[in-house]
């Protein structure tokens, strides 16, 4: 053994590897590499849909529209069906815009309360940006969805593509602040702590039977 107060730089080193979290072998680091992205999308995509159909839903009830139905299930694409709908365009709007902003101000939040895991958040918040920004900057090429009501409403494509050249290369910038630490690079690169991505794959799973045993598959579109 060294005596850590004759050999400081030995002791440090030593101390940094111990907190080092890719310590571990190739084969398992992959492997915790594949679970973290993979517990990751499930996640963020699972939340990004619920986020976007709050913002459709809770637009609608404040412009005094009536919500019929809000599909959100593990297995199908989100809608909100709305009847009696005296402020369409807002509520079709509410949807992309609301899926965006709730996840940055989480991103704050948890920032606030531990800036050590913040980072799943950022990923969280960029695959939001995306999402929403490739949905509705591209989406209006195959009338797709919420792109359709707002083209039907006025919005002019210009503006939906303005809107998909912010937020989508926002969402990239946010995802490349954090590649290393959710798996966004090669493997020997990665810096991921075992036990967050232990933990993603708890809060995916926990997600996905929540949605399984509480979501709305849908029947307006499926009868």
């Amino acid at each position: 053994m060294f005596n850590p107060l004759t050999h400081p730089l030995r002791y440090h080193k030593l101390l940094t590897n111990m907190n080092t979290p890719n310590l571990i072998p190739g084969t398992a680091r992959f492997l915790i590499q594949l679970i973290m992205i993979g517990s990751l999308c499930l996640f963020s995509w699972l939340a990004m849909m619920l986020v976007h159909e709050a913002g459709h839903a809770l637009a609608a009830q404040l412009t005094g529209g009536h919500v019929h139905e809000v599909a959100w299930y593990p297995t199908v694409f989100s809608y909100t069906d709305i009847h009696s709908n005296p402020s369409p365009l807002l509520v079709v709007w509410a949807g992309p815009v609301v899926g965006m902003v709730i996840p940055l101000l989480i991103l704050m939040f948890h920032r606030w309360i531990d800036n050590a895991t913040a980072y799943l958040s950022v990923f969280f918040a960029g695959f939001c940006l995306l999402a929403n920004g490739l949905y509705i900057g591209i989406g209006w090429i195959d009338h797709v969805g919420d792109t359709v009501v707002m083209q039907t409403h006025g919005t002019p494509i210009p503006v939906m593509i303005a809107f998909g050249l912010l937020s989508t290369p926002a969402g990239l910038y946010l995802w490349h602040r954090v590649s290393r630490k959710v798996g966004l690079a090669k493997t020997s690169q990665c810096r991921i702590h075992p036990k967050h991505a232990w933990f993603m794959a708890a809060l995916a799973c926990l997600i996905t039977i929540i949605g399984f045993v509480f979501g709305n598959a849908g029947q307006t579109y499926l009868n």
